[in-house]
């Protein structure tokens, strides 16, 4: 039971009088997501501290430059508070399709409203934050599951899409729910083509020419 000045509420989710009733628990223990030691997210449920009520959490930790993939929930709002670090929170509003980006650093909210279309990006290595939910059970329906459940035939009709390279521009995702982007894979890959990229600025033309980004070009 709860006290607000001299109305009593009581929680209807919980009968206090159970002899199991939780009041702790630990949030490193209950991974929703890891793409690497430094990009995780932990989570928090009715399912893991039964007197939570009408709540629940996520705990995200993002180095710079990963996102939280663009996803909406349909069930619950969504305030997202940032600890440390510094990240951009982009919505859009369904009923004037207007996107509006925010950033959040310390001490800092953004509000999501149920069902809006809506994605974080890390602006600082380090960036935690804190995304609390006004539902014991978040939904969620993620971009990537949209993209990779969606049958490419549906797809490349409905936008015009030639179904060949819409298939080859889809396969990085490997029918993954991403959750956490970029993946490492497609880092590491982007890193390799810079690097390429780096030592061709640096080779000679056939004709014995440099080519340009060499100091003497």
């Amino acid at each position: 039971m709860i006290t607000i000045g001299v109305k009593t509420v009581t929680d209807p989710y919980v009968e206090y009088k159970r002899p199991d009733l939780q009041y702790f628990f630990d949030l490193n223990t209950n991974r929703l997501k890891t793409r690497n030691a430094e990009n995780f997210i932990n989570r928090l449920g009715r399912d893991n501290l039964n007197t939570l009520g009408n709540v629940s959490l996520l705990d995200i930790y993002l180095s710079r430059g990963r996102v939280v993939e663009p996803h909406y929930h349909q069930n619950a709002s969504e305030l997202v508070y940032c600890i440390a670090g510094s990240a951009m929170v982009s919505l859009i509003n369904p009923f004037t399709n207007q996107l509006t980006t925010v950033t959040i650093t310390p001490g800092q909210v953004a509000n999501i409203p149920q069902g809006w279309w809506h994605w974080e990006v890390a602006l600082e290595d380090q960036t935690h934050l804190l995304a609390i939910f006004d539902a014991p059970y978040p939904e969620y329906i993620f971009g990537s599951d949209l993209l990779t459940k969606t049958p490419i035939e549906v797809l490349a009709h409905t936008y015009c899409l030639d179904p060949a390279l819409l298939r080859k521009a889809l396969e990085p995702l490997h029918n993954e729910t991403i959750v956490i982007g970029p993946t490492d894979e497609c880092l590491q890959k982007s890193t390799q083509q810079q690097q390429q990229q780096q030592v061709n600025a640096h080779h000679y033309y056939p004709q014995g020419q440099y080519y340009y980004g060499h100091p003497n070009y």
